[in-house]
């Protein structure tokens, strides 16, 4: 994959057809036609839309629909599988284009004419690139040890205050069971790294910077499966790690972030506690920070910031870091 397959070749886009996404239906709108209709959220029913619109013109047509938990999963792989241009928007962005529009209601109807909408009207859209089967079984590992992780958290949190014998037997028994459930993923996420050559190249390149393990390699390969093809405010936004600025006339607010997938930056997080311990380079760094007064959280989340950008220009490159044998 490279960054110039990812964005899309067009400035604006003729066609579009935008799917409105909901568990079991579809609202479907096609511009520049106008037309509308719903179709059952089911594979065989957004094929053959599909199929039969991208017959009907010579211009290339534009498959859009927003992040919804999932469930827009077929129209990403219907249109995978027809080799047609697709972007997956991303809500707030849609939003913001919807107010721009002066569209203060919101119906499916509505939403998915505005969808449309703004794939015909806005440039540059990155188009969406299908993970391979290797980074999607990653992802499904990654997501199901995080889940694991999270009630074995809660369950020893509950044993702390459990004052009854057979309630305490209870979750020390459930305690073990998810502990031996936790080890048998993290095996099964280190044997996929290790069988499959790409990931296990990649995973080796972002470990060679300190701060980096196992877990951290593998969330950044399941959930931003982009990074060595991005330059580094791509990166940056990407991990939702982007100093936004929100000045005005005289007044200077402090930077923020925003957005990013929770889960990097969770594990990018803990990477860098870890870096700013142990990694001379990333420690000065926060050093210098702290000494013009930045507070904790500001440093760290620079630090992540700096190890994003680290690791997009390691895969980038294909080289280890420069700092690795002196870190």
């Amino acid at each position: 994959m490279t960054q110039a397959t990812m964005i899309a070749t067009h400035s604006r886009f003729n066609r579009v057809v935008a799917f409105e996404v909901s568990k079991d239906k579809l609202v479907v709108h096609l511009l520049p036609s106008d037309r509308r209709r719903t179709i059952a959220n089911k594979p065989s029913a957004i094929e053959r839309l599909l199929r039969r619109e991208a017959g009907e013109g010579d211009d290339e047509l534009l498959v859009l629909c927003e992040a919804t938990g999932g469930y827009e999963r077929h129209v990403l792989a219907a249109a995978a599988k027809l080799e047609l241009a697709c972007h997956r928007a991303h809500g707030s962005r849609v939003r913001s284009f919807a107010n721009y529009l002066g569209l203060a209601a919101k119906t499916d109807r509505i939403d998915a004419r505005m969808l449309a909408l703004y794939g015909l009207k806005t440039d540059r859209l990155r188009l969406y690139q299908p993970p391979a089967v290797e980074q999607l079984a990653l992802r499904a590992l990654k997501a199901r040890r995080d889940e694991i992780q999270q009630m074995l958290i809660a369950e020893t949190n509950r044993l702390e205050h459990a004052d009854h014998a057979i309630v305490a037997k209870s979750l020390k028994a459930h305690i073990r069971s998810l502990r031996a459930a936790l080890a048998k993923l993290e095996a099964e996420i280190a044997a996929l790294l290790h069988a499959t050559s790409w990931l296990a190249r990649k995973a080796k390149l972002m470990q060679s910077v300190i701060g980096i393990g196992p877990i951290t390699a593998a969330t950044l390969l399941a959930y931003l499966p982009e990074l060595g093809n991005l330059t580094k405010g791509e990166a940056a936004r990407l991990a939702g790690l982007a100093p936004i600025a929100r000045d005005s006339g005289k007044a200077s607010a402090p930077r923020h972030i925003e957005h990013g997938h929770a889960a990097v930056r969770r594990t990018l997080y803990m990477a860098a506690g870890i870096a700013i311990r142990f990694n001379p380079q990333l420690a000065a760094f926060a050093l210098r920070l702290r000494a013009r007064g930045k507070p904790f959280k500001v440093i760290v989340t620079a630090v992540m910031r700096k190890l994003v950008v680290i690791l997009n220009a390691i895969l980038r490159d294909d080289q280890p870091w420069k700092h690795a044998k002196t870190a």
